[in-house]
């Protein structure tokens, strides 16, 4: 079922919908990597949460990445407790579409997710991502420690010239700190292994990121 409304203002702590405290169900086991799809997550992993748009091509895009542990998809960045995907769509929560990133930093660092970050979705386009149109579809960056901010606020600097000589205009990704991360519906879970066929538009862009020098930007 495809829902793409054209509600492109975001809610307010007092309009958004309350939500509830009942958790959607979500099956234990990621369907490609065979690890779990919650935590607690072993020692001296980490997580990111990005928004790109649709989350089922997002979470395909993390998923391949070699040090990626578990990935899943969810809503963040609004207001609503455990809201549905109509109620995002609807643009009544605040939440855009997301994916979770569980990572082994020895083995892939948050500049490498980054860069796929950047290179494989368009970060200038506001409420909507292609042809889905709505508050769901922003670009975002949900940062879960310090060094995470610092780097993604750096990385989007870095990525502006590069933006601007390809023709585009400023970059809209919204970066502020995770506050809350919530499971979206099982049958989002993994959802482009599930249905091969489907479609999300998400994909290099032929823009090359390189990362600002943080001293954070290689793997191990």
């Amino acid at each position: 079922m495809f829902l793409r409304y054209k509600k492109l203002d975001l809610p307010t702590a007092e309009t958004a919908l309350p939500g509830r405290d009942t958790e959607v169900h979500v099956a234990d086991t990621h369907t490609v990597l065979g690890t779990p799809l919650k935590g607690p997550w072993p020692a001296g992993l980490e997580t990111a949460v990005f928004g790109m748009g649709c989350f089922w091509g997002v979470e395909r895009i993390f998923w391949q990445l070699p040090g990626v542990y578990s990935t899943s998809a969810g809503y963040a960045g609004g207001f609503t407790r455990n809201p549905s995907y109509e109620e995002t769509c609807f643009g009544t929560t605040g939440h855009a579409e997301v994916v979770q990133v569980v990572y082994d930093p020895t083995k892939i660092s948050y500049e490498d997710l980054l860069k796929a970050f950047w290179e494989n979705h368009d970060p200038t386009q506001g409420m909507r991502q292609g042809n889905d149109s709505g508050t769901q579809y922003r670009s975002a960056i949900y940062t879960t420690s310090d060094a995470q901010a610092t780097t993604a606020t750096a990385s989007r600097d870095a990525f502006q010239p590069v933006v601007t000589a390809a023709g585009h205009g400023q970059i809209t990704t919204e970066i502020k700190p995770l506050t809350a991360y919530y499971f979206a519906e099982d049958y989002h879970q993994q959802y482009l292994d599930k249905n091969p066929g489907g479609y999300c538009n998400h994909g290099p862009t032929g823009l090359n990121y390189c990362a600002p020098n943080l001293g954070l930007n290689s793997t191990p």
